[in-house]
């Protein structure tokens, strides 16, 4: 792989977004005419997610049944599934007990009785998921990030590579690729509305998410799967579980991958037994290859002012995008430029589903979201082997990176790489210390 990625490049690899119709593997020759004409859906991590994601494939309107599901953990998928089921009936769920794949190869079998597959459990997963998926020919649904580790993206970027030579349609939830105010505004921006982009600041400031504690009887192995959200090879830490939203609009924007970043973080507020190894803050400067740098800032800090944006500097003007609905331009006297219709804008998580499915229905080929979606998780992760080393990293550097977080054995009774000691404190990074490549 080239060290950088060019702009002619970075739209090469992503047009297949943008159209070219082509027969699926599975087209349904008319898809309406009959009732048993429906695309079959598998379920792989039945969180809360998950469960949103069936939702709102049912909610497209199109003939689908769901047919499979599975989890590592039993009461996840029956509480996942109880209320799909109670929405949609029998006739949409069709889920027997047999089909209910439960433990960490549950999804092997899930995926092989599928037309289509969301891919939602904890991103450490996301590589062997996502691989056999596509060994299996399917479609696929899946979450972001898409790993947690640079070997994890180099299976990542060899299996959107196969599922292409496959023409099976991939869809990836960075959903603001699927949300009207950024399509519309970065689509101005690449018209050159504000010139060259020659710097900008993306953040996911809040004051952080929920905290599972131990339980009696638990092994090391179920306690971090249950708490995930604190341990790197599950997560990824919140800058590639949380902030890679924001870091792939600069990637976007700035239709390329930065070739270095530096930074600092820790953990200040939140340090007790059950927030594992990962940081509460990181901040961060991204530069481009043209010599731009992109601050990038994200925290959980309870009780501090929170902050989940992008703005970016261009030569004859400045952009302000969020997830509610902003898309500003203004030149540099303050005079808009364009703003958008904040009103009646169609949900993005839904968006992503309406335009996947219609294709899928049509035998179409679309959306190649896993290179892009690879390398944007990559950039989060280069980000915080800087801020975990205290170091200068190098896109190079990070993606050839060859720390592997994964456990060596997948089992209950087996030991993740990353244990507590004897007062049940994890290890963590110290800056300026810790060697991550």
């Amino acid at each position: 792989m080239k060290k950088d990625q060019t702009r002619r490049t970075f739209i090469k690899s992503s047009a297949l977004v943008a159209g070219g119709l082509m027969a699926s593997p599975f087209a349904i020759p008319g898809a309406y005419a009959a009732p048993d004409n429906y695309l079959k859906l598998a379920l792989i991590g039945c969180g809360g997610r998950g469960t949103g994601a069936v939702f709102q494939a049912f909610e497209t309107g199109h003939p689908i049944k769901l047919v499979a599901m599975a989890d590592a953990f039993q009461d996840r998928l029956e509480n996942s599934l109880k209320p799909i089921l109670t929405k949609y009936g029998p006739e949409k769920v069709q889920v027997p007990e047999e089909k209910q794949f439960v433990g960490f190869d549950a999804y092997k079998h899930a995926i092989a009785e599928a037309d289509v597959v969301i891919l939602a459990t904890p991103p450490g997963f996301r590589p062997s998921h996502f691989e056999e998926a596509v060994r299996q020919g399917k479609q696929v649904f899946m979450e972001k990030p898409v790993a947690t580790d640079a070997p994890g993206i180099r299976r990542v970027l060899a299996a959107a590579e196969e599922a292409k030579a496959k023409k099976l349609n991939v869809v990836v939830g960075l959903q603001r690729h699927y949300q009207n105010n950024y399509r519309e505004t970065i689509r101005r921006i690449h018209d050159g509305e504000i010139g060259e982009i020659i710097g900008g600041q993306v953040y996911w400031n809040d004051g952080g998410v929920w905290v599972r504690e131990r339980q009696p009887g638990q092994t090391e192995m179920e306690y971090q799967m249950r708490n995930w959200y604190y341990f790197n090879w599950l997560c990824g830490d919140h800058i590639t579980e949380q902030h890679v939203h924001n870091i792939d609009v600069a990637n976007w924007v700035k239709q390329g991958y930065p070739v270095k970043a530096e930074g600092t973080g820790g953990r200040l507020v939140r340090t007790g037994k059950d927030h594992g190894e990962i940081f509460d803050h990181h901040v961060l400067t991204f530069t481009y290859e043209d010599g731009s740098v992109i601050h990038s800032e994200c925290r959980h800090f309870p009780g501090a002012a929170n902050r989940v944006d992008e703005s970016f500097q261009g030569t004859k003007g400045k952009a302000y995008l969020s997830a509610g609905n902003h898309g500003n331009l203004t030149d540099w006297k303050g005079n808009a430029l364009y703003t958008h219709d904040r009103e009646n804008n169609p949900n993005p998580y839904q968006q992503e589903h309406d335009e996947l499915w219609a294709a899928l229905v049509k035998g179409e080929y679309k959306f190649a979201d896993a290179e892009n979606a690879a390398k944007s998780t990559m950039t989060s992760i280069m980000g915080r082997y800087a801020t975990y080393s205290g170091k200068v990293i190098t896109w190079d550097e990070a993606l050839n990176g060859s720390v592997d977080l994964f456990p060596d054995q997948l089992a209950w009774d087996a030991l993740p790489k990353i244990l507590p000691n004897e007062d049940g404190y994890y290890p963590h990074a110290i800056p300026g210390k810790t060697k991550v490549i």
